[in-house]
């Protein structure tokens, strides 16, 4: 959608007949990485060179009346220029794009390290990842994995004390990938500066400690929520990478199915009731129930969530952090969230029975409640329910809907070939060749683009259970999950194998992911 600002921006290149672009990323000195001005200069002055032509350098920027800036690029270039106009947007993503570091400068920084013990530290909160000033080695390698870690789409980032060194994995796509191995001799100074940056007790390493970091990288504002715990060879740190430009909020943007879309917008736009999210840590559930909160947030609606911790901030909505230190629990913080007369109610997660107690009233006494449960598959969040103590009767007049998923890693589109796969292969899928594309299913070999890993990118599988009178009926007579899956299959619900099979039939991933991600739901 065009801006305001962006058609100002229009009106004054043609006015001075400057060529304007909403898109830089195709000119050759941002693909190419070629940097012509220091990093802090570009960024400051929002002023980027982007190609050559005819020995002028093509020069895009914001303000045609900056002329000062134009003639430091001048000089400092020493070729004549010529102007683009662009937006705001565009040249931040191109100035990111032109100074992302290059694969492997992890790597290589490791391998010229030369041990030297140092103790300075840059304590500054929210600095920029890319700016080259000078460093001492040790920040300088742990800016530079930080960075290659958000660019290269991770979740977290692990770093493991062993006995002959640390070892620094990558979480990409929901699995683990080995990355670098610094110097023995390193391990300290990296626990430290990170300890440093998350304004931990640096002197404390018997006990497990929690804290954040705020960074930057270009013009993305990137969070750490950071995790050390003590191990046998030293701390153990987590860093969960929460970037806010890579969270897509939207029901149409997560990948459901039309029909699964259709009936779930049915169940959460209900006054009354509540819906379930359920599936392991890490299956994308917070994403599924934001979402949500954004399909139904309007003026009219008093929206107000309760989470450990809030992970992101959202508009017209009130968001309550759990803090166990000053006892404000989900049960306490749920209490209290009914008496500021909210229409929607979002819990993070439903870990106990006050809890649940607290949320079937809740939607008994006329409020739509949107929590999460780590079960396996979407039957088994009523079983474990009344196995908190609920009774189950509560359960048939409160639940409206569960809806499990997971996250299914897709065929990198680089390396993807086809391949007839065997009866074994497809009696596990629970298909037969009669529902395959020219007898083929389809698996990645492994690239430099996915990391020789085959795949690249997530897509969502989602099992909707819908609280039907048939599902009402068994949870009356009896809880047992298998029961309920198989009258919920009877009622035309899609188990989640099935629904990664569909995903598997369209080369969109292949047959052992979805089996690696549907295993603990053998049931079905």
């Amino acid at each position: 959608m065009t801006t305001n600002a962006e058609v100002d921006l229009q009106e004054l290149a043609q006015r001075f007949g400057i060529p304007f672009s909403t898109d830089l990323t195709h000119y050759a000195f941002v693909k190419e990485k070629v940097q012509v001005l220091p990093y802090a200069f570009a960024k400051g002055h929002a002023v980027l060179p982007v190609d050559e032509c005819e020995g002028k350098l093509i020069v895009a920027h914001l303000r045609p009346f900056d002329l000062e800036v134009l003639e430091e690029v001048r000089c400092v270039a020493g070729r004549e220029l010529q102007e683009i106009l662009t937006t705001k947007k565009a040249i931040e993503e191109a100035i990111e794009l032109c100074y992302h570091q290059k694969d492997n400068v992890a790597s290589e920084l490791i391998a010229t390290l030369n041990l030297e013990p140092s103790h300075s530290a840059d304590e500054e909160e929210g600095y920029d990842l890319l700016e080259q000033h000078a460093l001492s080695p040790v920040i300088q390698l742990l800016n530079v994995m930080l960075a290659e870690a958000i660019q290269q789409g991770a979740s977290d980032i692990h770093f493991e004390p062993m006995e002959n060194g640390l070892g620094v994995r990558y979480r990409i796509d929901g699995v683990l990938q080995m990355r670098h191995s610094p110097p023995k001799d390193y391990q300290s100074q990296l626990i430290t500066r990170i300890k440093v940056m998350a304004r931990l007790d640096i002197a404390e390493h018997r006990l497990p400690q929690d804290g954040r970091i705020k960074l930057k990288l270009g013009g993305r504002q990137i969070d750490f929520r950071v995790s050390t715990v003590p191990v046998v060879y030293g701390e153990r740190i987590v860093l969960r990478i929460l970037d806010k430009s890579n969270v897509l909020l939207g029901l149409n943007k997560i990948g459901m199915r039309a029909p699964t879309l259709a009936e779930f917008g049915k169940q959460i736009r209900l006054s009354e009731g509540i819906v379930l999210v359920t599936g392991p840590t890490g299956s994308g559930k917070t994403t599924t129930l934001y979402s949500a909160l954004s399909e139904i947030n309007s003026s009219e609606t008093n929206i107000m969530t309760i989470e450990d911790p809030v992970e992101y901030k959202l508009q017209g909505m009130a968001q309550i952090g759990v803090n166990h230190k000053i006892q404000l629990n989900f049960a306490t913080g749920l209490r209290h969230i009914l008496r500021q007369d909210p229409d929607v109610i979002m819990i993070g997660e439903i870990r106990d029975k006050e809890t649940a107690e607290i949320a079937i009233q809740s939607s008994l006494t006329g409020h739509l409640v949107l929590s999460t449960l780590h079960t396996n598959d979407a039957p088994s969040a009523l079983t474990r329910l009344v196995d908190m103590g609920i009774e189950p009767y509560l359960l048939s007049s409160s639940v409206v809907a569960v809806l499990a998923q997971r996250l299914v890693r897709m065929n990198c589109p680089l390396c993807t070939h086809s391949y007839i796969p065997s009866d074994q292969e497809l009696a596990e899928l629970k298909i037969s060749r009669d529902h395959l594309i020219d007898n083929k299913l389809y698996k990645g070999k492994g690239c430099p683009s996915c990391y020789q890993s085959g795949y690249k990118g997530r897509h969502g599988i989602y099992e909707l259970m819908v609280v039907t009178g048939a599902i009402k009926q068994q949870l009356l007579k009896s809880a047992d999950a298998m029961e309920l899956q198989r009258v919920a299959l009877e009622k035309g619900m899609m188990s989640l194998r099935q629904e990664g099979s569909l995903l598997a039939i369209q080369g969109k991933t292949s047959s052992s992911e979805v089996l690696r991600v549907t295993r603990g739901c053998e049931g079905e």
